[in-house]
């Protein structure tokens, strides 16, 4: 069972998420929140007294509330509790909020109109440690992070990756899957799955997205289609 914490401002949202959720025999809905500050407030309220209901696996953030908004609550939530994970859920198509929630550490985002099974869908992608973005919206991240003009002097930390791993970090940059750089590079699909566990390890990043944001500034890039 995944345990679902719903922040969002609106009332009638939150009762609808819940709906759409609870009807999921592998989601449960554990407690809801109007804004980021009183998000934090629950799960530190967690964190001293779990209770007979268990802390939630995954928060469900929206974006623009009163008191506190879902990019800072994503952020502190990410260095406070870093075992529970955050999927942005917004009617907002905002670039720059994009961009902020991924780098505070959000796992996903997705627009509120999304259909409620891709929604589920997402959650249990997250769970399970991976990241799931709306239709364009990873390219749009990287076309954000992208530099504007002049090359940035490369990082030790990517200076000590290996040639190899370079190429194939500059491909993550790109947006390119496993089986694109594969092909791209003339290797196997779990040879590139090993060269991005040890970016990852080498950079201490917690995933591919992460590291793509990363390293976006000082790798040059083509989109691989």
């Amino acid at each position: 069972m995944i345990r679902v914490l719903l922040v969002d401002d609106q009332q009638i949202i939150r009762q609808g998420l819940r709906s759409l959720l609870d009807a999921k025999p592998d989601l449960q809905v554990v407690g809801e929140a109007e804004n980021g500050q009183a998000a934090i407030s629950l799960l530190e309220r967690w964190a001293i007294d779990p209770g007979s209901t268990p802390p939630p696996d995954l928060v469900l953030m929206d974006i623009r509330m009163p008191v506190m908004d879902g990019v800072t609550a994503t952020r502190l939530i990410g260095e406070q509790f870093p075992e529970i994970k955050v999927l942005v859920l917004t009617t907002f198509d905002d670039d720059e909020y994009v961009l902020q929630a991924m780098r505070f550490g959000a796992k996903g985002y997705l627009l509120k109109d999304t259909h409620s099974e891709e929604l589920a869908q997402a959650i249990r992608s997250i769970h399970k440690g991976c990241t799931h973005m709306g239709p364009g919206l990873f390219e749009k991240v990287i076309a954000m992070s992208a530099p504007a003009s002049q090359p940035i002097a490369q990082p030790p930390e990517i200076m000590a990756l290996t040639l190899r791993e370079r190429e194939v970090l500059r491909q993550i940059v790109s947006g390119a899957s496993n089986r694109e750089i594969a092909e791209a590079l003339y290797i196997s699909e779990r040879t590139v799955k090993n060269h991005v566990t040890s970016i990852l390890s080498r950079l201490n990043l917690r995933d591919r997205t992460q590291a793509a944001l990363f390293a976006s500034a000082f790798l040059p890039h083509k989109n691989p289609h």
